[in-house]
């Protein structure tokens, strides 16, 4: 049975959008917990679901289920050109005001919970690694 073929056009329409690019740049290196996404973005939590399973069924997001939570991180694409231009687009983001202004929020949550109601309980964001987020 032959391979499906990468689907480059869903690649590029993913890293099309100003949230699903605000998602990938949150995550970066760790997996991070929907409940932040929600709190960072500001969004309504369908709606950043919809962005984070179109960026799924792209190839460029995995989830994994613990309790309650979901996490997300970003897994490359099994097309070298995609894994690229994938990871050139991360660099990019980081260079950007607003995604460096997500990131400092992500990075008050993510060290000082309590500020967060919302996120009570809500598992820190950690590095895809395994290592945790307390060390920050």
């Amino acid at each position: 049975m032959a391979a499906k073929p990468y689907n480059v056009e869903r690649f590029f329409q993913a890293l099309g959008d100003q949230t699903r690019l605000r998602l990938l740049n949150l995550m970066g290196d760790q997996e991070i917990c929907v409940c932040y996404f929600v709190e960072i973005l500001g969004g309504p939590q369908p709606k950043i679901s919809r962005h984070l399973a179109y960026l799924r069924s792209s190839g460029i997001v995995a989830a994994r289920r613990e309790g309650k939570w979901m996490h997300y991180r970003i897994v490359m694409p099994p097309h070298i050109g995609a894994a690229q231009i994938l990871r050139e687009t991360l660099e990019w983001l980081k260079e950007e005001k607003q995604m460096q202004a997500d990131r400092a929020r992500l990075t008050k949550a993510c060290c000082s919970p309590a500020k967060y109601a919302l996120l009570d309980g809500a598992p820190l964001p950690a590095p895809v690694n395994g290592t945790s987020c307390e060390a920050c």
